[in-house]
């Protein structure tokens, strides 16, 4: 089988090109095809393949297997016919933009910390590092301000082949030991790493790095990062969702936190106030239904805790069985059944299969939800 002709690597800004089909596969799901030449990057190095079209066809995916590219397509193609092809340009380039910004990121946290990138995935949203030291949050905001400043520096990323004896003497970085001819990219000052991916040509077109995310991972810790556009479209994102909460809130754009806050604290004066309330009502009812045996409540919408609440303070005084349910029919009925000193397995069991419920505790109070209607609730409870 001829060997395709990569010319991806020759230049990585070829969006359409032009191959002969030389073969055709059926696969369980779609076709392989073999081309000439391409410029479809395969998935490889932490990168995912490129998608487009070749002819008629889409390309779902590009692999590369035992020194083949293939190109996965959903419809055929005749052997030996030349076709046009077009790689999707808006992807791959969002695709060179998050991989340039993670080899500089990972670069300066080497330089820096003396950490490894021992794990590298490029999704659709996010990209993610793991770094096998710990790193602050505040470290890594210090290492975006730095890299951005190195990005609008605008410096030519330099991708070469040095010999075995001068590849000997750099000072790369790599996850694996390489044999064979070895591509190394280097961002100058800041980077120098094996790698088979594509990257942008001067370091201006990352654009911007974001740092969004750091937590703890196995023995170092797990980042997530955009570059490029997708650090434009969040901006956008977070503006939009902060311009909706300044209408809401009455408050200037750029005092939404403290608004926010304003509101939090009120919140929680309210809910302060609430739970006096509440713990006023609940006393008055335990009260009102001293010795009185079994009681029934069925009440607007309560959290649950107050469901809890009200039935232990029932519960007590009752003499009988206490049992609290809130909701409404539509979303269903959430519910605390007590009796003091008694045992509300079997009955909690049989209502549940009365009224499509599910819960469980201990022998002497049970909670759950049911799926039924008000009159069906009484129903059961008057049996």
């Amino acid at each position: 089988m001829m060997e395709t002709k990569r010319l991806y690597y020759e230049d990585v800004y070829k969006k359409e090109f032009d191959a002969i089909v030389t073969a055709c596969r059926k696969e369980k799901e779609g076709y392989s095809i073999l081309l000439d030449q391409s410029a479809f990057y395969p998935e490889g190095g932490g990168q995912p393949g490129d998608t487009g079209t070749i002819a008629q066809a889409k390309v779902l995916d590009v692999q590369e297997k035992e020194g083949e590219l293939i190109h996965y397509t959903d419809s055929p193609l005749e052997e030996g016919t030349k076709v046009s092809c077009q790689i999707c340009w808006e992807r791959r380039f969002d695709l060179m933009q998050q991989h340039s910004g993670e080899h500089m990121v990972s670069g300066l946290v080497h330089e820096l910390y003396g950490y490894d990138n021992v794990g590298f995935h490029m999704g659709s949203d996010v990209i993610t590092i793991d770094f096998n030291g710990i790193l602050t949050m505040s470290q890594l905001k210090e290492v975006e301000a730095e890299i951005n400043k190195r990005i609008w520096e605008n410096t030519p990323v330099e991708i070469f082949y040095p010999s075995r004896e001068e590849l000997e003497t750099l000072p790369y970085r790599s996850k694996k030991e390489l044999t064979g001819q070895v591509r190394l990219v280097r961002f100058p000052g800041t980077d120098l790493c094996a790698c088979c991916g594509t990257h942008v040509t001067r370091t201006g077109e990352i654009g911007m790095v974001l740092i969004l995310s750091v937590e703890k991972f196995r023995e170092g810790v797990r980042v997530e990062m955009i570059s490029g556009k997708r650090v434009l479209d969040r901006i956008n994102m977070t503006e939009g969702q902060n311009h909706e909460v300044s209408v809401l809130l009455s408050a200037r754009p750029d005092q939404t936190a403290q608004a926010v806050e304003r509101l939090w604290k009120e919140n929680f004066r309210l809910k302060g106030r609430i739970l006096e309330l509440e713990e006023k009502w609940f006393a008055g009812e335990a009260r009102k239904w001293e010795k009185r045996g079994n009681v029934l409540f069925i009440e607007a919408e309560m959290e649950p805790d107050s469901i809890r609440r009200l039935a232990d303070a029932v519960m007590h005084t009752c003499g009988g069985r206490c049992a609290v349910f809130s909701g409404n029919e539509e979303n269903g009925y959430k519910y605390a059944v007590g009796e003091e000193g008694g045992d509300l397995r079997e009955f909690t069991k049989k209502m549940n299969t009365a009224l499509n419920g599910r819960g469980g505790g201990k022998p002497f109070f049970m909670q759950g939800s049911v799926k039924a209607k008000e009159q069906e609730i009484r129903d059961f409870f008057e049996k």
